[in-house]
């Protein structure tokens, strides 16, 4: 059969009930028989696949209830998918979709220490845009991107004096946890002209498999076109880019 690079169109049925059954048990502990019936296997059935998974280590036994439950394999193998995605690759398209809502160029950067680091970014389509730059620092206190860090990343807000940038750079360490509050409180982060006096950005915290902050989105343009009515209009998509990512690195998505 000649190769095609795509997945076969027809399915086991065997592997198809134990994907079924598996599903159920995320739920919590069930019994053979209340699995055979939300699965619309029979009981013998369920039972089978039930013992066939539990010598995989897919399913738990659990002696004390007579019930099954999911088995700690599921980590193992979910732990080793996760480390084999890529964050750019996951991000990228996420970027795209970002540039095509709000015609302004989007980063992602990745968080070290208490500034954020450019690791990919699609620039806006318009003729008069902001520039990003790979490798560029994000610095914590005066951008949105480092300020997200600040907010929800290990090393929190730096001590001593801030440096000041522009004439709207947060330099007051008190101004700056306030500001750090009201990230968190909204779960996003703004920067208006505080590094550059004709740049404008916003920022969003992208969420590893245990919650972590692995990544930021954001997306800046001139202040001249990216202002506050621009700027509001363009959260609601960044927030929704930032959570398709973060479910990308396996960051659960939250039930509607």
């Amino acid at each position: 059969m000649p190769r095609t690079g795509k997945p076969a169109v027809r399915h086991v049925a065997a592997v198809e009930r134990a994907v079924a059954v598996l599903a159920v048990l995320e739920g919590g502990e069930l019994g053979t028989n209340e699995i055979a019936r939300r699965t619309g296997l029979n009981a013998s059935t369920a039972s089978r696949q039930l013992a066939t998974l539990a010598a995989g280590g897919l399913v738990e036994h659990v002696p004390e209830t007579g019930r099954y439950r999911l088995g700690l394999r599921l980590v193992e193998l979910g732990h080793a998918a996760l480390g084999r995605r890529d964050l750019r690759a996951v991000a990228h398209p996420q970027l795209r979709a970002l540039v095509d809502a709000t015609a302004e160029t989007a980063t992602l950067s990745v968080p070290v220490d208490r500034d954020g680091i450019t690791v990919d970014f699609v620039q806006s389509p318009q003729s008069v845009r902001s520039v990003a730059q790979l490798g560029r620092p994000s610095i914590g206190h005066a951008t949105a991107t480092g300020k997200i860090v600040l907010a929800f990343g290990a090393a929190g807000p730096p001590d001593g004096s801030l440096r000041s940038y522009t004439d709207r750079t947060i330099t007051d360490a008190g101004a700056l946890a306030r500001e750090l509050e009201q990230v968190r409180a909204r779960g996003w982060a703004q920067a208006i002209g505080e590094r550059e006096d004709d740049l404008n950005a916003l920022a969003a915290p992208v969420r590893g498999s245990l919650g972590e902050l692995a990544a930021v989105i954001g997306v800046q343009g001139p202040a001249s076109r990216f202002d506050s009515d621009a700027m509001s209009a363009a959260v609601g998509p960044m927030l929704e880019r930032a959570a398709a990512v973060s479910w990308g690195l396996g960051f659960p998505q939250p039930v509607s």
